[in-house]
């Protein structure tokens, strides 16, 4: 009797063994070790991949980071409310991916591609990863086409090209998203699509946000990726290249596209914070050794294809916030070095009144003026060196009421010059309305009027030359330079206007 139960359990052993066997060749299962704040170790899975997505179970991803010979440290893509110790982990065979198509255009998404808007689900043209290679320097071309914010300051001083990496910087509450978001709004009608990424901000700044591309009709060829502040750091670090990965999509179907970062100082934060919890060795400022590499592997995804590669391009704007002033910090510092050019935003303008806040002298733009017009590029070429001679001067002449007649003309046409630069918000100018009031300003044609006369002059001097000269916006986009006979035809009915002033 003893002997038949014991070959009955041998074979449920083995019956068993083999179910067992069968199990594991169809999916590998781990176990959870411990949960941290965003953050998961976990034991099992010998043939998890670097990058690769595990699924929990509930329903919870997560992203396989750290491959150690005993565990795995998972970034979690979601709440860890329902995952503990001794929860199921699954391969999934794959990396994050995110929807992209024309069908995201108009809608608001989180960073895996699920709907924020209380709309319907997205049918997605196809799932691209959201971390890819960067274009190869064969497969790009030069940057040579502007990218116009409508912002008097920015094009004539620091122009941006399509396929430029231009970083705008500066102290809390100085206005770096409102020259995002007005670069965007200026992009209606051009023939440019806009992704806008936003990286651990408040739920109400979104709202407002998205509230006024919708009002000003920009939402049609706009995709809004958010990753709020009360997310993981998971979602807030895959954020910007899913965001990128949408925008590569168009691109590589031959389109202009624009994206933009806000902001890359709380991303770097969430990356230290993971990273501080996976236990990787931390280096300056707590910040790992490879968090230069992160920027800089997002930030070389932009770029202009050749036209034989559909000639798209890639324009990104990261946004970074300083910590008083100080642009020699470890991030702005990463960030500057990979970037083809910044715009420092002043808070000291700011309080000033001067809007956009931007300081000349700290802005640069390495491409230059080889992505303007030549009629734009012809009337702007001296403007930054005079207008930081002016600066310069303007600073001295506090220390001395004694100053000759040339000093003190140069300053009141410095003045008047910052005067035509400011700009109120959401009323981006054309490149043809920009190049009247500059020429009228640089030439002199200003220097009578009182300082707050400006305003108003600028829009009585861009209807009426438009009415009068009607083939002068075409001619400049056609990239002619402006003759002599046409500058006077212009310098005439600038005159016209002034003259009211005067009278």
């Amino acid at each position: 009797m003893l002997e038949f139960i014991i070959q009955d359990m041998s074979r449920v052993f083995a019956t068993l063994a083999e179910e067992t066997r069968t199990a594991l060749q169809a999916t590998e299962v781990g176990y959870v070790v411990a949960v941290g704040s965003g953050i998961a170790r976990v034991e099992g899975l010998p043939s998890v991949k670097s990058q690769e997505l595990l699924l929990f179970h509930g329903g919870v991803p997560g992203i396989a980071f750290n491959i150690d010979p005993y565990e795995i440290g998972v970034i979690l893509l979601g709440e860890c409310a329902n995952i503990a110790a001794g929860t199921k982990v699954y391969c999934t065979g794959r990396v994050v991916d995110i929807p992209v198509g024309d069908a995201l255009l108009g809608r608001v998404i989180s960073a895996t591609g699920a709907p924020l808007d209380g709309e319907s689900g997205i049918e997605a043209v196809e799932r691209l990863p959201v971390e890819q290679e960067s274009p190869s320097i064969m497969d790009r071309a030069p940057v040579v086409t502007p990218l116009e914010t409508g912002i008097k300051v920015i094009d004539a001083l620091v122009p941006i090209g399509k396929g430029q990496r231009e970083l705008i910087l500066g102290d809390r509450q100085t206005g770096k998203t409102a020259i995002a978001l007005d670069t965007i709004i200026n992009q209606q009608g051009k023939n440019v699509l806009c992704v806008y990424c936003a990286i651990g901000q408040r739920g109400s700044a979104v709202a407002q946000l998205i509230a006024s591309l919708r009002r000003h009709g920009a939402m049609a060829y706009t995709v809004v990726l958010v990753a709020g502040g009360d997310e993981s750091p998971g979602l807030q670090f895959i954020a910007p290249y899913a965001a990128t990965s949408i925008a590569e999509y168009f691109m590589r179907q031959g389109r202009d596209v624009l994206v933009v970062y806000d902001d890359l100082t709380r991303h770097a934060r969430a990356y230290r914070e993971l990273s501080l919890l996976l236990r990787r060795p931390p280096g300056r400022e707590a910040y790992p050794g490879d968090i230069f590499y992160i920027h800089s592997r997002l930030l070389e995804r932009s770029t202009h294809l050749r036209p034989e590669l559909g000639g798209g391009s890639l324009t990104a704007i990261p946004i970074l916030e300083t910590q008083a002033q100080n642009l020699a910090d470890y991030i702005p510092t990463n960030l500057i070095s990979i970037t083809d050019g910044q715009i420092y935003l002043s808070p000291d303008f700011f309080q000033k009144g001067v809007l956009p806040a931007v300081d000349v002298g700290k802005s640069v733009s390495r491409v230059g003026g080889k992505t303007q017009l030549p009629a734009y590029r012809a009337i702007t070429g001296d403007l930054r060196l005079a207008y930081a001679q002016f600066e310069e001067l303007e600073s001295f002449a506090r220390f001395s009421t004694r100053l000759d007649h040339e000093t003190l003309m140069t300053i009141e046409r410095g003045r008047r010059i910052r005067e035509v630069l400011k700009q109120p918000q959401y009323t981006p100018l054309t490149t043809t309305e920009q190049i009247i009031i500059l020429l009228a300003a640089t030439e002199g044609y200003l220097d009578n009027l009182e300082l707050q006369e400006i305003a108003d002059a600028e829009e009585r001097l861009q209807q009426a030359v438009l009415n009068e000269l009607p083939d002068l916006e075409q001619q400049i986009f056609d990239g002619k330079v402006l003759g002599d006979g046409d500058r006077q035809l212009l310098a005439e009915s600038i005159q016209r206007v002034v003259q009211t002033y005067r009278g």
